[in-house]
Parts: C-alpha cells; sequence; structure tokens
C-alpha cells in the first residue's frame, strides 16, 4: 500500500468515526465500507475499521448486517478483535425487552435536515449564516421583603448549636 492509499485509507477511517460520532449513521456505514475496501480485512486495522462499522450498523437500523459482520470477525486473525466481536455479537443478539412508549424518548434523524440545508446553501440562498441577536438580560426583580417569611427557623438554631457543642468538645479532647 502506498502513502497515497494509506492517506486516503485514514481520511475514510477519520471521517466514518466522525459521522458516527455526530450521529450521522448511514454516512459512517459509508465511509467506513470505504475504509474497509482500502484496506487488508485481515489486518489488526481492518478488524478495527469493521468493529466500527458493526456499530454503525447497528446505529443505522442495520442489525442483520451488523449480526452477519460481527460473526465473521468472530474468525479474525487478530485475537483483541476476535474478543471484542464475541462481546458485540453476545449484545446484539441478547432478547429485546419489552418497552412501554412512554419510557422512552424519541430522538429525530436530524441526518435529512442536515441534508436540506447543505443543499439550500450550496443553490446560494445561505451566502452568510446569520448569528441570533443576543437578547439583553432581564434585570432581576427586587425583592419585596414583606412577603418573605422572616421568622426565626428553630432547625436552623439546633443545627448551629449543635455545631459549637461538636467544636467546643473537640477543642477539649484535643486539650
Amino acid at each position: 500500500m502506498n502513502s497515497e492509499q494509506l492517506e486516503k485509507l485514514r481520511t475514510e477511517y477519520q471521517a466514518g468515526k466522525a459521522a458516527f460520532e455526530r450521529g450521522n449513521y448511514r454516512q459512517a456505514v459509508d465511509k467506513l465500507e470505504s475504509a474497509i475496501a482500502l484496506t487488508n480485512e485481515n489486518s489488526r486495522l481492518g478488524g478495527e475499521i469493521q468493529m466500527w462499522l458493526v456499530t454503525a450498523y447497528e446505529a443505522a437500523g442495520q442489525r442483520n448486517e451488523a449480526i452477519a459482520l460481527c460473526r465473521q470477525l468472530n474468525r479474525h486473525p487478530d485475537i483483541e478483535t476476535r474478543k471484542q466481536s464475541k462481546r458485540l455479537l453476545y449484545i446484539l443478539e441478547a432478547p429485546q425487552l419489552n418497552r412501554r412508549p412512554e419510557w422512552l424518548t424519541q430522538i429525530p434523524d436530524l441526518q435529512a435536515i442536515e441534508e436540506a440545508d447543505s443543499k439550500y446553501r450550496q443553490a446560494g440562498g445561505g451566502g452568510s449564516v446569520s448569528k441570533p441577536i443576543a437578547s439583553k438580560p432581564k434585570e432581576s426583580e427586587p425583592i419585596d421583603w414583606s412577603q418573605v417569611e422572616t421568622k426565626d427557623n428553630s432547625f436552623l438554631w439546633l443545627g448551629l448549636i449543635t455545631s459549637a457543642l461538636i467544636l467546643v468538645g473537640l477543642a477539649w479532647l484535643a486539650s
């Protein structure tokens, strides 16, 4: 592998990891698949890229592909890759628990928004990005002390007296 191919491999791999970390799982799958095509799948780096691809497949909703690749990685020459793939396969094949819909929070897929935004900018509609105007902070309203209950709190006095007794006791024991 020459230096140009190695640089392209690193670029694709880093772009795939970055896309995954941003939540662009489809883009991560594409980049990681491109990186695997440029490397030896049986190398340590190839195994590492394929492990990232397994997680990207799962995140992108391609569970069958993730499980198939994970099973394939169980026979990988690199010991660490085999260990990781066995652990991940155990998780992927675990039975799904039934969850009530009210227990879950739906996270929207922001990929469509980013694609629309990039198309808008390419079309010339987004020549300059405007920043939101910072609003002036509101001044805090003065406190109306006639509305505040200012009676002595007996619990506070109890705590202060107890603390003072403990400090006096510790001073007496220290001498």
